[in-house]
């Protein structure tokens, strides 16, 4: 046996000292036809080519095919990349849109407050609504104003579109509003244009009630009711909103004033209406005389 292997060792060797001598001969002449510049051996490679690469295409076949794998996972890649670049833009744009709306939002209610009709006499204040301390029992805000920026009890709030209520209780910095809904408001009132005039109190309801009218006939549902400013407690002609009827026949009043979205608050300086105490003078020939000049049984009453 290792006499057998010895022989096959010895033709073995030879023949591939041979082969590999053969294909290193092939591939100088391989080499050298590539490196002739003669148009016969130009046509020559051309056939070549021609005959020979037709052929390898099944062999370049999965090389191709790997290429082009390649090359999609490259694009999946840059794909998902780029969904991920554009999650995170839209992300932040729906915060600057959140963002925007609320100050739309806000813009449009500091515009409402700044569109309110009122007595040019009357100055205020604008706050912002800190808290809401509503309750079944009890309804009131808290704004970031107070006594240092001059707030008295008593002053009337509004919001861009009607009464919202008034100032009780005042601190240094913040000071509480009761609603109109609270059930210790009362509000003397005036219904236009019938001109009666009656008095809602709150019942912890969305709108309410009208009691004390003088004629509740000549009332009708859409009228508008404004402050009457009987009493001195609100300036006159502030608008609370218009007359409705509940399912039982009542008359209440739908509020102007957005409950829903109270975040401003328009405070009024209301210092109160001139008080007159002169008792006037008597006119003679169309102009008054002074007191001292007053027949004695005027003056004396």
């Amino acid at each position: 046996m290792a006499r057998d292997r010895n022989q096959g060792e010895e033709y073995s060797g030879p023949l591939k000292r041979m082969l590999v001598g053969l294909l290193l001969l092939l591939l100088l002449g391989i080499f050298l036809v590539w490196r002739i510049d003669s148009p016969r051996v130009e046509r020559f490679r051309s056939q070549v080519i021609d005959r020979v690469m037709p052929s390898f295409d099944w062999t370049m076949a999965p090389v191709t095919g790997a290429v082009n794998l390649l090359r999609n996972f490259q694009s999946y890649q840059r794909i998902v990349e780029q969904n991920g670049e554009l999650r995170r833009e839209l992300q932040q744009m729906k915060a600057w849109k959140e963002a925007a709306l609320q100050l739309e939002q806000e813009n449009a209610r500091l515009l409402d407050l700044n569109n309110v009709r009122l007595d040019p006499q009357l100055t205020y204040i604008t706050g912002v609504v800190m808290a809401d301390s509503g309750s079944p029992f009890r309804q009131s805000v808290l704004l970031n104003v107070g006594a240092r920026d001059g707030i008295i009890d008593g002053w009337a709030a509004m919001d861009g579109l009607g009464l919202v209520g008034r100032i009780s209780g005042v601190g240094q910095h913040t000071s509480r509003v009761i609603l109109l809904t609270d059930t210790s408001s009362r509000v003397p009132v005036t219904i236009q244009p019938s001109g009666q005039r009656g008095m809602i109190g709150g019942d912890n309801t969305a709108a309410p009630p009208i009691a004390f009218l003088e004629d509740a006939d000549l009332v009708r549902p859409g009228d508008r009711v404004v402050t009457s400013g009987d009493g001195g407690v609100f300036p006159p002609g502030l608008l609370i909103g218009q007359v409705a009827k509940d399912p039982g026949g009542r008359l209440r009043v739908r509020l102007a004033a957005d409950y829903e979205r109270l975040e401003f608050l328009r405070v009024l300086r209301d210092h109160g209406a001139e008080q007159i105490s002169d008792p006037g003078r008597p006119v003679t020939n169309g102009s008054p005389l002074p007191l001292s000049a007053a027949p004695k049984e005027n003056r004396d009453g």
